[in-house]
């Protein structure tokens, strides 16, 4: 979200149009902003009687270039000299807002700007406040742009004080999600994760995928997190670009594997901010990103600052219902291994799944009270509706993240037939299923302990 679509009209229209996680990015905007349109959001939620969901996006150790006076342009073969200071730079001499940028770079490493639009090699640092850096890429540099430095070790922690303060807002204000930008190990995300919990709050955390350092203990951070978003921007100038296409496909395959939700995002429609219509490559890209087996697909400048907010999201919409009438996308089984915790739950929402193909089922309808039957079940991709029923509002929200989902809240807890019963005339009654259709349900018995999923059940609408 940005000022193209703050107002409560263009939310409501995008909403409809296919928006299920509106995403607030902490690194432009003040509180009293986003609080605004937290209230907006959760308006309309109510209004429509959606469960919309909401992501804070951390903007963790972003570094940025100072401010810089206009029309600075970096030549090739130039030297410059980048110091850590508060000044106005020049295409001579500018600054850093990384204090340690001088003590963590070494000669002969690489420094990228702009999204790696211009390209600098360190010559010699002085260890304190001082860098020299000889243009490779030249080309206008501009105030307040990234710095990429694919080479180097940063020191800087991967929560920093600004993080700090923005996570005690999005957690005062029960936000479903938190993204945690530039994860280096799965001990970034333990402890963002010790302070939800410290905090007494359940926000689930996305971990972005945008640094070397993350691919090298990537299988911990999947462990680790509740899902994943592959940050296609900051990673193809850390990584090179020719091996993002592959990293995607892989990080893709390992969150399916893992019942974890994974998220394409960056320069999807780019072409959107300035047209009201994609190029074909943009089209192909975001079609792959469904066949691979994404979640979902993110959009970012194209609503938060483009021309076209609510035409972006019907072209993607109209992409992502294309793309789901392709056979190949569905029943993407993992047998579940024996003896871990969850083998029981694991292994009927597997056969869940299966039968449903057998019997080419119309829904899976699953009872949760923490979510995980909708994950799994998920991450396998039936072919059918599925149908969750939770007495746990926070959830509801949550599981907007998660492809094929769609949540009802539902309290009563009689015995386990009455319950599936009642669901049954609750679908029929709101038209999601027709007399005759083939329906799973998963529950677990007895209901009123709220356990795990131990039962499964076939019959007709």
């Amino acid at each position: 979200l940005g000022p193209a679509c703050s107002d409560k009209d263009t939310l409501r229209e995008m909403i409809l149009a296919g928006v299920n996680v509106c995403r607030l990015n902490f690194s432009h905007g003040d509180h009293e902003t986003k609080e605004t349109l937290i209230r907006t959001i959760r308006e309309l939620n109510q209004e429509l009687g959606l469960h919309t969901a909401i992501l804070a996006d951390l903007q963790g150790p972003k570094l940025r270039v100072g401010m810089m006076e206009d029309n600075q342009v970096l030549e090739p073969g130039a030297r410059v000299e980048i110091v850590t200071g508060d000044f106005t730079g020049t295409a001579k001499k500018f600054s850093m807002t990384y204090p340690d940028f001088a003590k963590d770079v070494k000669p002969g490493e690489s420094v990228r700007l702009d999204d790696g639009k211009i390209e600098l090699k360190v010559l010699s640092t002085n260890g304190v406040d001082l860098v020299e850096a000889e243009v490779i890429h030249g080309g206008v540099l501009s105030s307040r742009k990234g710095v990429n430095l694919p080479n180097t070790d940063i020191s800087l922690p991967s929560l920093t004080e600004k993080d700090r303060e923005d996570l005690v807002f999005a957690m005062a204000h029960d936000l479903d999600w938190i993204g945690l930008s530039f994860v280096r190990s799965a001990r970034d995300i333990i402890e963002l994760r010790h302070l939800i919990t410290k905090a007494g709050k359940y926000c689930k955390i996305i971990a972005k995928i945008e640094k070397p350092e993350a691919l090298n203990d990537i299988d911990n951070i999947v462990s680790e997190t509740d899902a994943m978003m592959v940050a296609r921007g900051d990673l193809g100038v850390e990584i090179p670009m020719q091996n993002v296409p592959l990293v995607q496909k892989m990080l893709v395959r390992k969150c399916l594997r893992n019942a974890k939700p994974v998220i394409i995002a960056t320069q999807m429609m780019e072409s959107m901010i300035n047209n009201s219509s994609p190029t074909r490559a943009e089209v192909n890209d975001v079609a792959n990103a469904v066949l691979d087996g994404a979640d979902a697909v993110m959009l970012s400048g194209e609503t938060s600052v483009g021309k076209f907010p609510v035409e972006v999201i019907k072209s993607m919409a109209s992409i992502v219902k294309q793309c789901e009438t392709e056979d190949d996308i569905y029943y993407r089984q993992t047998a579940p291994e024996k003896n871990q915790n969850r083998f029981i739950t694991d292994s009927i929402c597997f056969n869940a799944t299966r039968l449903a193909k057998r019997v080419d089922a119309n829904a899976i309808i699953t009872m949760t009270f923490s979510g995980y039957t909708g994950y799994k079940i998920s991450s396998q991709r039936p072919n059918a509706q599925i149908y969750i029923f939770t007495g746990n509002p926070r959830i509801l929200s949550q599981l907007s993240l998660v492809w094929g989902v769609t949540c009802f809240y539902y309290d009563k807890m009689v015995s386990t037939d009455h319950t599936i019963a009642d669901i049954k005339y609750l679908l029929k009654k709101q038209g999601y299923l027709v007399e005759g259709d083939l329906i799973i349900n998963i529950a677990s018995m007895p209901i009123e302990e709220k356990g795990n999923s131990n039962m499964l059940k076939l019959s007709y609408a």
